[in-house]
This record gives structure tokens, sequence and C-alpha cells, in this order.
């Protein structure tokens, strides 16, 4: 897994950093491909927890005493994110955001522990089946740890907490037993008291979120003007401060309300209504799943066309969502796409479309069939996740000469593996809808939506500033999304709440899209610029700050990822 470095004290220390990495994070471990903890869960006992910090400060006095090496570009952006990594982590396990006052950090990371280990075929069946009981005798234990930390907690954690609750209490009771089904052999009593258990231990949990924990909730979701800074500094690496970005994103929110008031056509009297006949462009059932690869292949004949990008040879697959998910999925962060684990390698990656069968009631069915609608599955589901997008970012990511490149966006049970990948990966996948824009993909009403979606991208970086820098409520974050973007309200809600929880993450799509359309307007004017060369070298810098690679490649010009800066 690591690359060559010409800085070896660098090299060795990094080597510590992910070690350190993968063993306090067993599961984003697992979600990563790497397997050597799929027995284990988290350790947030007080000891486990003290014990991280330490490994924390460890790492950040010894980086501080490597001696004096030469570095390659790549050395030196390793080290920058990876020292940042240390120092947001340093303050997690210090905020009341996470294991100390978040019991979602509970609820996800039980859950996906055993979940993630039947999203892909990394290994036999069997083999699986085994690190999922080792997974489930560790689920009780892990819980009370939740309940001995989590004394005090906001309303809409605890609630979206109780959720994942019933997603687990369905996924150990009939969505398990759908798996087993495919096990040679059955399940042995021991094996089903360790599922027996799990399920008690969420029921247990789910009981003290409602019953303890609700009746004394807070409204405290703010993580505080110092911490946001810290994340936009040592995260991002933005130089902006949080106000400018907020004035920025409330510039940008009023530009797009103006776009689209100006452009409200269609035969509508607003853009809301201009917007609604989208949900009636839909394949019939029996054409739904095959509509996904279709728009696929045009997609890409289309970016191959208009010489885009290299597009690598990444076969994606897809299909519905599993039988033993279906029940579980819709309480939990169950993803359609998921990065695919940059050291499995698989030949194939499975996109698990939202189900739509003959055993849905008609009226269900035909409500699907409207939210996966066409300009859903074309804008969404091909083109920012599984296609130009996510995906072909992702493929690059696995092969970048960054370390921390390969693996920071990676999706793993709650959010992406470090908060620095997160306005490469967001960045890249709205920017890739912009270039299909540009080429002609998108029919005109399917532009115009795209108006829509940079109002709501500028709305998610105005919220996440003014949310935890305490300017606003968590019900007025909510009434932004409903009132300006026109979400419903149970969406708005749904997003302010997510946005509640993960400090800097919801203004990393606004940021990382406008400094990539900025980055190639600056290079744009020099001589010899070749669009697809170009984003063949962003991408090939990995999931890592826009910022970075814009600034290795304004300072490098044309040759900033040649062998040598590599």
């Amino acid at each position: 897994m690591a690359a060559a470095v010409r800085a070896p004290a660098l090299g060795a220390w990094l080597d510590d950093f992910f070690a350190s990495y993968y063993r306090r994070r067993p599961v984003n471990a697992t979600f990563t491909g790497v397997h050597a903890y799929d027995h284990r869960l988290p350790d947030l006992s007080e000891d486990g927890a003290g014990d991280a910090v330490a490994d924390v400060e460890t790492l950040l006095a010894r980086l501080r005493t490597l001696p004096p090496e030469a570095h390659t570009v790549v050395d030196a952006l390793d080290r920058r994110l990876a020292e940042g990594y240390l120092r947001i982590r340093r303050w997690e396990f210090g905020s009341r955001h996470f294991h100390r006052g978040n019991p979602c950090e509970y609820t996800g990371e039980a859950v996906f522990g055993v979940v993630g280990l039947f999203l892909r075929p990394f290994a036999p069946l069997e083999d699986r089946f085994l690190r999922a009981f080792a997974r489930m005798a560790a689920i009780p234990a892990f819980l009370r740890q939740g309940r001995a930390n989590v004394r005090r907690a906001p309303a809409a954690w605890v609630a979206r907490a109780i959720r994942e609750c019933d997603g687990a209490l369905a996924f150990f009771g009939d969505g398990i037993d759908l798996l087993l089904r495919d096990r040679a052999g059955g399940v042995t009593p021991l094996e089903r008291s360790l599922v027996d258990g799990a399920q008690a231990a969420f029921a247990e949990f789910r009981d003290y979120l409602a019953g303890d924990l609700a009746p004394r909730a807070t409204a405290d979701y703010a993580c505080g003007g110092e911490a946001l800074a810290l994340v936009l500094r040592e995260g991002h690496c933005l130089a902006e401060s949080a106000g400018t970005i907020a004035a920025y994103a409330r510039d940008r929110m009023e530009a797009c309300e103006a776009q689209l008031h100006e452009q409200a056509a269609f035969g509508a009297r607003t853009w809301r209504e201009a917007l609604a006949p989208l949900a009636d462009r839909h394949p019939p059932a029996d054409a739904y799943y095959p509509r996904f690869a279709e728009v696929w292949a045009a997609a890409r004949a289309a970016a191959d066309a208009h010489g885009l990008v290299t597009w690598p040879d990444a076969p994606i697959r897809y299909g519905p969502q599993p039988a033993w998910a279906r029940g579980a999925a819709p309480s939990l962060y169950f993803l359609a796409y998921r990065s695919p684990a940059p050291f499995d390698r698989l030949p194939v990656t499975d996109y698990l479309v939202p189900p739509v069968d003959a055993a849905m009631a008609p009226d269900a069915q035909a409500r699907r069939l409207r939210e996966t609608n066409d300009s859903v599955i074309k804008l969404n589901h091909v083109i920012h996740h599984g296609g130009l997008g996510h995906h072909v970012q992702n493929w690059y990511a696995a092969r970048a000469a960054s370390r921390i490149g390969q693996v920071a966006a990676v999706d793993c049970a709650s959010r992406i593996a470090m908060v620095c990948g997160g306005t490469m990966a967001e960045g890249w996948a709205c920017y890739a809808t912009d270039l299909m824009e540009e080429i002609g993909f998108l029919d005109p009403l399917e532009r115009y939506a795209q108006v829509h979606a940079r109002l709501r991208m500028a709305a998610r970086a105005l919220v996440d500033v003014r949310l935890h820098e305490g300017a606003i409520t968590l019900d007025d974050a909510a009434a932004v999304y409903r009132d300006r973007v026109g979400m419903t309200p149970a969406a708005a809600h749904a997003e302010a709440v997510k946005n509640s929880m993960f400090p800097g993450a919801a203004l990393m799509y606004l940021a990382g899209t406008d400094r990539l359309h900025a980055l190639r307007r600056a290079l744009s004017a020099r001589a010899g610029f070749d669009l697809r060369a170009f984003h063949d070298r962003v991408l090939a810098f990995g999931s890592i700050p826009v910022t970075l690679i814009a600034s290795a490649m304004q300072t490098a010009g044309a040759g900033a990822m040649t062998e040598e800066a590599r």
C-alpha cells in the first residue's frame, strides 16, 4: 500500500500513522480494504479513547522531530494532511460532537461494522460470516460504552440514533436470516446466540435513548467558531474565514434564486412549478433497471467523444438493493453507491439501485418511479455518482501517489474516512455534472434543474457556517432548505441534522466545485492547454483538498504531476 518516497523517515512515520488509523478505526479499515481488523469494533471506553489520544499526541510529537530530508511534492502533501487529520482528531476526542456526545457514533459503527462485510465480495462468504459473528460478539460491550459516554445529546441526534437502532433491529432480524440462507450449513446455536445478542443490545440501547436520553435532550448543535476554523484550515486547507465563505454562499444563493426566477419557463409561474414535471419523466417499471445502464453508456460515450477525461476500465453494475438490506436501509446511512475499497480492487462495483419490483404496492411503485425519475437517474445516479463523478474520481484516487489521497474520501459508516478528501470528492462530482452540461448532455429542463442544484449547494455552505457558529438554530437551518431550496419539511430537517453532526462537511461541495472551475480558468489561459490532460492531472492527485491541487499545478505548471513531481 505504501508509495515510494524520497523521505524515508517520513515514510516510516506515515506507516505508523496508518497503522494507528486502522487499529483505532477498524470499521473504516474494512471499508478501505484493510481487513486485519474485520473482527473488531472501535474501543471508545475511557481507556480506549485515552490510548487513541495518546497515539495522536505521540505521532504529532514525532513529526516535529523528523530529520531534514528531501521531499517530493506528494511527501509534502501527505505530511501536511496527516498532521491536519491528527489535529482535527484530537479536537474530536474532546468534543461532544462525536463519541462523548453523539449516540450515532455508536449505532452507525456497530451496525455498519457488520453490514459493511456483506456489501461487496472481498472474501468468500463464509470468511465474511466469521468476521461478522466476531463483530456481533463485540456489539453489546460497544453499545454499553455508548451508554457510559453519552449522558446528554441534542434531540435530533438522539432521534436519528433511535432510527438507526430500528434499522439495526431489522437487519439483525429478517435481514441476517436472508443472508444466512446463502450459507452452507446454516447457523450454529452459538452463532444464533451472537445474532440474538446483537439484536438485544440494540433494543436495550434504543430503550436508553428513548427513555433516558430523549427526555433530557439538548439543542446544542454548534461546534463553535474555533472548531469550525480548525476544520477549514487543517482539513480543507482553506485560507478564507468562515465568515467569508458564508458571505460568498449567500451571494451565490441570491444569484441562483434570481436566475431561477428569470428563467422560469416551460409554461410555469414559479421555478418550483417549472421543475415539477421532472417527476413525471420516468421509465416504466419493466424498463427501470435497464435505464441506469443505458444512461451510463450514453454518458460515457459523450464524455469520450468530447475528450473530457481518460476514462478508466472500471465496470459498474447497476442492480437492485439486496433483499437482506431492504428492511433496514431506510433507517440507515445506506448508500446506493459506495466508493470501491481502494485496497480490495474488485473487478466490478455494484451500484445498489432503490428497488422497484412486483412485490411493491402499486402506489409505492409509482412513488419510487417518480422519486427516481430520468433526471435523478442521469444527474445523480449516473453522472454524479456512478460515472464521471465519484466513480471515475475514486478509480484515480485509489491509484494516486498520495497515501492520504488514496483513502481520504472512502465512504465509511457515517462519513468519509478523512475530511480532507471532501472538497475533491464532492467538488469533482458536482463539477462533473457541470462538464456534462457544457457538452450538451442535459436537456433544457435538466439544465434548469442544475441551477436549482447550485442553489442547494450554496445553501449547504451557508447553513454549515451559520449553524456551527451558533448564529442560527437547527430549525432555522431546516427552514433555509424548506423555504428557499424547496425541500420537503422531512428532507429539510434531515439535511440540517446531517449538517449539524459533521462541521465543515456541507460546505465542501461549493468550495470544491468553484475551486476546480477557478483552476481550470487559470490554466486554460496557458499555451497548449488540453482539457483531457488537465482533468487527468487533477484526478491523479487523489482525494486531497482542491486548494492543494491548485497550488501544486499552478506552481509546477503543466508538469505538476510528472514522475519527478510524484
